[in-house]
């Protein structure tokens, strides 16, 4: 690029002297925000002489705390120190945003030329109705499409043709199978990909987490326990449905060989539709996690993000319209029947609920996030009643992550006493099995069998 070239303003590149001329450079910020994106360099004068500038220490974290500070939605642009004709220049990179309008100071502005113009009333109303249609979750990602899970895909794939007895043809590389699913803009995976595929989504949305939380007696004050889960989204929801196990009182209903039941205070597939309905309907721009709380006498699922406007509280519990904020992650969790009919989730786990003869839990919008209460049963009455001890629960939780294992291995990776493992195995008899050929077969492992 010729000198000339680089140092003539243009719709895409603004030049300024100084940064004494802040708000021209605001401005600026948000012009480029709201139309293609742009360039300022600072330390040039509009005729693109080069005068350079005076760096101090905090100078450039200074600049990108009052462009944080005084833009709506925030812009995060990316500053960096240049050498131009053997001055320092400061480079600031606006991507053009996704959120859009951008105001500056209570006001907009958009690019027209080599000039910043505060936009009409019209021009911002037109921004709204873009908004409106516009979908988050199928919108261009910043990751890159090598940071997508091969592994993860191909496991994804499978699962649908096995859900749905289906089979996609020719699916080929990772890359053609994201776009098949609709999950590819041009060469970059969505945010829905990142989300669903990633290696590591939460280095791109590190919001995307679990926060899990056990408090002790009915206030949010004093943890007894504390995991936040990350991972994909389909990875996290049977994360999550272990956490919450490990709180809630869970029984043995043994009806008659070989039939057995685990039953939960809160039924699980309750638990499970709510885990899902607020991993698939969140509001992923917000800064808040979903979070899962568990109290003495209740158990909250909070999901960042309020409901459509045309759905009320009260319409929850009735026959009611599906309007998915994230239309391409409830298409996939669909496709493995993670979600088995849109719109129906509340009802089924109002229904669950009472097919289990314990309280319909309470919906509610709180803080700017949707919360699901589950009031909790601490005693539950059934046929046949196990209860667990810590170490029981240790056990059963290390054997339905490993499938099968045996004493020895069961003792050094909780690092319990073998002895003290195998008493309480005798006691988990109804929920485990032996897999060898004898009592004494020295291949032989336990495996669970009740909890799937």
């Amino acid at each position: 690029m010729t000198k000339r070239k680089l140092l003539t303003e243009s719709e895409t590149l603004e030049l300024k002297t100084s940064l004494s001329e802040k708000e021209e450079i605001l401005e600026t910020i948000s012009a480029f925000s709201n139309k293609r994106g742009g360039k300022l360099l600072v330390g040039v004068e509009p005729s693109g002489k080069v005068v350079g500038i005076s760096i101090g220490k905090n100078t450039i974290e200074n600049l990108a705390g009052d462009i944080k500070q005084n833009t709506d939605p925030k812009v995060f642009p990316d500053i960096s120190l240049q050498r131009i004709d053997s001055k320092d220049v400061i480079e600031i990179k606006v991507p053009e945003y996704p959120v859009k309008p951008v105001f500056v100071k209570d006001k907009v502005f958009i690019r027209v030329g080599k000039s910043n113009q505060k936009a009409s009333a019209e021009k911002i109303r037109s921004f709204i109705i873009e908004q409106r249609n516009r979908k988050w979750d199928s919108e261009p990602s910043p990751a890159k499409l090598n940071e997508i899970s091969t592994p993860s895909v191909k496991s994804f794939i499978k699962r649908y043709e096995e859900e749905r007895d289906v089979t996609l043809e020719n699916s080929g590389s990772t890359e053609s199978i994201i776009k098949k699913l609709n999950l590819l803009k041009g060469k970059k995976p969505t945010n829905a990909a990142v989300l669903l595929f990633s290696k590591e989504p939460q280095s791109h949305f590190y919001s995307s987490l679990v926060r899990c939380a056990r408090f002790k007696g009915t206030e949010p004050i004093d943890f007894l326990d504390m995991q936040d889960i990350e991972g994909t989204i389909i990875e996290q929801v049977p994360s999550v449905l272990s956490f919450i196990r490990k709180h809630l009182n869970i029984a043995a209903s043994i009806k008659g060989k070989p039939e057995r039941e685990d039953i939960w205070e809160i039924p699980r597939d309750a638990l499970r539709e709510a885990i899902i309905n607020a991993i698939c309907h969140r509001d992923y721009e917000s800064a808040a996690n979903v979070q899962v709380r568990i109290f003495d006498d209740r158990l909250e699922i909070w999901n960042p993000g309020l409901l459509p406007e045309n759905i009320s509280i009260a319409g929850l519990k009735k026959e009611h319209p599906s309007v998915p904020r994230n239309e391409s992650i409830a298409r996939c969790f669909y496709m493995i029947k993670y979600i088995e009919q849109w719109g129906t989730g509340t009802n089924r786990i109002v229904r669950l609920c009472k097919q289990a003869g314990i309280k319909e839990p309470e919906f509610k919008e709180s803080g700017g996030s949707f919360v699901i209460v589950f009031p909790r049963i601490i005693e539950k009455a059934t046929p046949l009643q196990l209860k667990l001890s810590d170490t029981q629960k240790r056990i059963l939780d290390y054997l339905s992550g490993v499938e099968q294992a045996s004493p020895t291995e069961i003792a050094d990776s909780l690092k319990i006493n073998r002895s003290t493992v195998q008493r309480n195995l005798k006691s988990l008899s109804p929920l485990i099995e032996w897999t060898g050929t004898s009592a004494k077969d020295p291949k032989g492992k336990y495996k669970i069998i009740i909890f799937d």
